[in-house]
């Protein structure tokens, strides 16, 4: 339905600028509507790939949290990290 309203949006707006040149306003207005439609759909797409990458890291980052508060110490907390990020992404792939 979107797509159908921006469509018609865009042959209104067309008619209405430039009646003399209404099919060059036309596919202008249709390059803009389907610009815009690629940029949302790789806005969706990076909102989904950054929601999987805080999936994947925030157990990571949990538990280096809890080695740090342990151990004190930034290396055993990158080694965790490490460890615990890299499961996730092989747990996460099958």
């Amino acid at each position: 339905m979107v797509v159908l309203d921006a469509f018609l949006l865009g042959f209104i707006q067309a008619v209405a600028r430039a009646p003399l040149d209404a099919l060059g306003s036309f596919i202008n207005g249709m390059a803009g509507t389907f610009g815009g439609i690629i940029l949302l759909v790789i806005g969706v797409l990076i909102i989904v790939l950054l929601v999987a990458a805080a999936i994947v890291l925030i157990p990571a980052i949990a538990v280096a949290f809890l080695v740090w508060l342990v151990t004190g110490s930034f290396f055993f907390a990158g080694v965790a990290f490490l460890v615990v990020a890299v499961i996730s992404l092989f747990a996460m792939a099958d």
